[in-house]
């Protein structure tokens, strides 16, 4: 690693730390948690530094041990047909030789099996289940990589991060919007993104930071691995496909120079406030001149267009919206204000119950219809199964909607849900029934019993966001 670097061992005569003996299990010798702690502390002192060593981070045993406990147990297996239970039989064994490969430069990455999840509007959400072994990798890679460029990403930015998550985006809208002077809303979706991804500039952009030339090649290696769909293998040049551990992380790098650190650059020289909250691929900015959102749109979309990128036009707007928004309509005698969707919530302008202004949000309507069809379908699919066990597939369902949809303002909706579930619920029982129904008498002792209440859970947006962002601004 380069100057006031963290390799865990003695500085080399180029002014480089280098690990303190060589071989896989090199970083064995200092405890992984201060390792990359240093690590983390270069990052934070020179923005600019380039980080020479990195690799022997990677293969440590302990964070590939690390790396195979935190995968979810019961995934799918790749095209090697390995799961994690049969990977464990011999774990240490095979820790050491995924290690040594590693720390050679013999792993050889294996194709993605790809996976197609049905979306709402008829078209296939693509999935990428890895191997098991590239899991194990890209989820070490991912947890070294991540002390560095958590000190580089700006506060707008909330999708795939440590400590970071949709609710807190969510909020930061609503905060912004209501604190500040926001007129116009350009809710934002980038065509196909993860598809459309730039290996030649992902590599770019990596450089600015990994100059250990053995991480930059290990990436490369997912990233040209392609995926197997049918028998048949694709590779490409461009797109990080989703699924894997290590696309979010690159997805987040990728648009950290292509679009937060442009758009915190453009908004110094805006004439009035402006407003950026990103989560992933989608992305809401307000603005408080309409001029001034025009022009960004028309130079956004110039930027995307040399990095590859483009912004899909059907879902992508720029309307009236904040606290003055109705009453400007109103003049020129038009209707109220256009709603926006972000993250699955329709956002609306409203008023509390006092007067002031307030921005209303509620259930996506596609988002509620869909899960509901794929609720009634799987429950078809369950229809001869044991009661307990539906009903626990049942209260997870309910009780995973609401946690995340359970927001100030949207009890209707997410009562709404639970009721339609539950009706779901009662058509697939009595589909098996002698009597063609089931009595609502005995489907209240069943709901009372599996069915949790619909309740609110983030019911202060001001207070929440306070709390995760601890005083930084959740807009900039």
């Amino acid at each position: 690693m380069g100057r006031g670097g963290a390799g865990g061992g003695k500085e080399s005569g180029r002014g480089e730390l280098e690990p303190a003996k060589r071989g896989p299990n090199a970083a064995s010798a200092t405890t992984a948690p201060s390792a990359l702690e240093r690590v983390r502390q270069a990052a934070r002192r020179d923005p600019k530094q380039k980080f020479t060593a990195l690799l022997h981070h990677i293969y440590a045993v302990e964070r590939l041990r690390s790396a195979y406990f935190a995968l979810r147990r019961g995934a799918s297996a790749g095209v090697d047909g390995v799961t994690w239970q049969q990977y464990g039989q011999d774990l240490e064994r095979n820790l050491e030789d995924l290690s040594d490969r590693l720390a050679r430069g013999a792993y050889r990455a294996r194709p993605t099996r790809r996976a197609r999840i049905p979306k709402s509007g008829g078209r296939d959400r693509l999935i990428g289940v890895p191997a098991l072994e590239d899991k194990i990798a890209q989820r070490a890679t991912v947890e070294v990589l991540q002390c560095i460029y958590e000190e580089d990403f700006l506060g707008f930015s909330y999708g795939f991060r440590p400590g970071r998550n949709q609710h807190m985006a969510l909020d930061a809208v609503s905060v912004g919007i209501r604190k500040r002077k926001v007129n116009w809303v350009l809710d934002a979706d980038i065509r196909g993104f993860f598809d459309t991804l730039d290996h030649g500039w992902l590599v770019t952009f990596l450089e600015h930071r990994i100059a250990d030339k053995r991480v930059v090649r290990l990436i490369q290696k997912w990233l040209k691995a392609g995926v197997l769909e049918d028998g048949k293998r694709t590779r490409s040049t461009v797109g990080a496909v989703q699924g894997g551990s290590i696309s979010p992380l690159l997805a987040n790098i990728y648009l950290h120079y292509v679009l937060d650190l442009w758009t915190q650059r453009w908004r110094k020289r805006a004439a009035g406030d402006v407003i950026v909250i990103r989560y992933a691929d989608d992305f809401v900015v307000g603005f408080q001149h309409r001029e001034e959102a025009e022009r960004y749109l028309a130079e956004v979309t110039d930027r995307f267009e040399g990095f590859g990128l483009e912004l899909n036009v059907k879902k992508t707007r720029l309307i009236e919206f904040g606290r003055f928004a109705a009453l400007g309509r109103a003049k020129r005698g038009e209707s109220k204000p256009e709603t926006f969707d972000f993250l699955g919530f329709t956002h609306a302008c409203g008023k509390t119950a006092k007067g002031w202004f307030a921005v209303r949000r509620w259930t996506r309507r596609k988002s509620w219809q869909a899960k509901l069809r794929e609720v009634r379908t799987e429950l078809r699919k369950r229809r001869h199964q044991p009661i307990p066990e539906q009903g626990q597939y049942v209260a997870a369902v309910i009780r995973g909607h609401c946690n995340y949809y359970g927001i100030a303002g949207n009890s209707k909706a997410i009562t709404s849900f639970r009721f339609a579930v539950v009706q779901a619920w009662r058509r697939a029982l009595s589909r098996r029934s002698q009597k063609g129904h089931v009595p609502w008498r005995r489907m209240r002792r069943l709901i009372h019993r599996y069915c949790p209440p619909a309740r609110v859970r983030f019911t202060d947006p001001d207070g929440h966001l306070a709390s995760s962002i601890r005083g930084r601004s959740p807009v900039r």
